[in-house]
């Protein structure tokens, strides 16, 4: 799914009035509609609902929902905040709608029409859409500010009021801070950074019917990764294939005091699909590594502490490094001797980047494709600082085209970064998934899906996507709190 600029979906839907064709007003009965249709699924008729409106098109939405829940019965108060005298038509009219109808309605124009809310209130946020491009001040400012003091459950449509769809850094004005939002027909770029994200909870996709041709011809190097996505990379196997067929991977991991992680790579990598796996650990971890991971070939390095000695590479087609290697300076040494004479991709993550960044003249020798797997910390000491999410994600395509690798920055909405300037977020996984181990799970996976032959970009999506699928279905068992990286691997599941 793209994921498309405001100006983008206001195109699509003056394109869809045109084409469909269809009367303005009617595609935001639609909208609102579909809104309504949600809440009433998730919602009983005890639920106290009070819904903001503003006077654009967002609040046109609102008054949407709210006649159509008022006519089901629900216990609706509508209240306008008029931050300016000038309506939207399409708002107007429906403002006149509900009107007919005799409900009530009230008009938010000085601090002190501020209702009383029940903490058990679902509150739906209407007052700004995507098109907002200053900060929010004035009455509309208090009007959110008291709503986010409050322990009601928020609900934004299409957008929480205040934020702005793509860039946020000079965004000095309140933002509602929603729990759900219900956005229209594809996510805005802000959903998926630290910044916006954090206003948004978790966000719905609403789909209005905008034309779907027009839609797909848009560009963007922004892509969401569904589980259709995901689900178009063929995973089956050949009747009379065997492990030859499946890749000979080499992971380097383990160190004194962190042999687990070379135990986490390695259980992913075979749970991933890998045909052999090979494990180059310090002496110390050869009878962990034996007795947890059994199918696992293990080559000893010269070092009992660290890993030290270079093994002959010419049988494997990918590898695997960095989960607890530590900075050792043979490390690092074996590191770049692994650079220089390997000529396949490699996963790069963990101490592996710490290497790197002390040594950046090392990067422009990757293999060409290789994935690099870093959080932020790393990211940072890679690329130096930024000031902003959307700088961040400059630095991270710029990176990706510089070096020729895929740059997988790890975090909620793990993004990808390709060679050609695409970006794909990934839409699953959970904060139960910040533990330790976490990443060593995806290097061992990424690891397994490379030695297999998928591309470099096909292994970044399954990898990403399979991990974060993986750590929802481990959470409900679970619970986010319980989560460890192991339950991660139990839970991985290609079909």
């Amino acid at each position: 799914m793209k994921i498309l600029k405001a100006e983008q979906i206001r195109a699509a839907d003056a394109y869809t009035i045109e084409h469909e064709p269809i009367a303005s007003i009617d595609l935001m009965e639609r909208a609102g509609k579909l809104c309504y249709e949600w809440i009433k699924n998730q919602f009983s008729l005890e639920r106290p609902i009070r819904i903001f409106c503003g006077v654009g098109n967002n609040g046109g939405d609102g008054l949407v929902i709210g006649r159509l829940l008022k006519k089901s019965g629900y216990d609706v108060e509508m209240y306008v905040v008029q931050y300016s005298e000038d309506y939207s038509a399409d708002f107007h009219s429906n403002l006149l709608r509900y009107k007919e109808l005799n409900f009530g309605i009230h008009f938010f124009k000085t601090e002190s029409d501020f209702p009383e809310l029940a903490p058990d209130a679902l509150v739906v946020d209407a007052i700004f859409g995507s098109g907002l491009n200053r900060p929010v001040d004035g009455i509309a400012a208090h009007c959110i500010d008291r709503i986010n003091e409050l322990p009601c459950i928020g609900l934004a449509i299409d957008i929480p009021s205040g934020l702005f769809a793509e860039e946020n850094a000079e965004n000095t004005g309140s933002v509602f801070i929603a729990d759900v939002t219900l956005c229209f027909e594809v996510p805005k770029l802000s959903f998926l950074l630290p910044n916006g994200g954090s206003f948004v909870g978790e966000f719905e996709i609403i789909d209005i019917g905008l034309d779907k041709e027009f839609l797909e011809k848009q560009e963007s190097p922004f892509i969401l990764i569904r589980e259709e996505l995901a689900d178009s990379i063929p995973v089956s196997r050949q009747k009379f294939s065997h492990k030859g067929s499946f890749g000979h991977a080499l992971i380097c991991a383990g160190s004194l005091g962190k042999v687990g992680a070379s135990i986490l790579a390695s259980k992913a990598c075979l749970r991933s699909g890998v045909g052999l796996l090979t494990v180059n650990s310090p002496l110390i971890g050869m009878q962990s590594l034996h007795t947890s991971v059994p199918e696992a070939m293990v080559l000893p390095s010269e070092s009992e502490f660290h890993l030290k000695s270079l093994p002959k590479l010419n049988a494997f087609n990918v590898i695997g490094i960095g989960p607890g290697i530590g900075l050792h300076e043979e490390t690092a040494s074996l590191l770049k001797l692994l650079i220089q004479e390997f000529d396949g991709p490699m996963v790069l993550d963990a101490d592996a980047l710490n290497i790197l960044s002390e040594n950046k003249t090392w990067i422009s020798f990757l293999p060409k494709n290789s994935i690099l797997t870093p959080h932020p910390g790393e990211f940072r000491r890679l690329v130096g600082e930024w000031s902003s999410d959307n700088e961040r994600l400059d630095k991270q395509i710029e990176f990706s085209k510089t070096h020729g690798v895929y740059l997988i920055l790890k975090g909620a909405h793990t993004s990808i970064a390709c060679p050609d300037g695409r970006i794909f977020f990934n839409s699953s996984g959970n904060p139960g998934m910040s533990t330790a181990g976490s990443g060593d799970v995806l290097t061992g996976m990424l690891t397994a899906l490379l030695a297999q032959g998928f591309s470099s970009l096909e292994a970044s999506i399954l990898g990403v996507y399979h991990h974060g699928k993986a750590g929802d279905m481990a959470a409900e068992v679970r619970g986010q709190l319980a989560m460890t990286a192991g339950d991660i691997i139990d839970h991985l599941d290609f079909r």
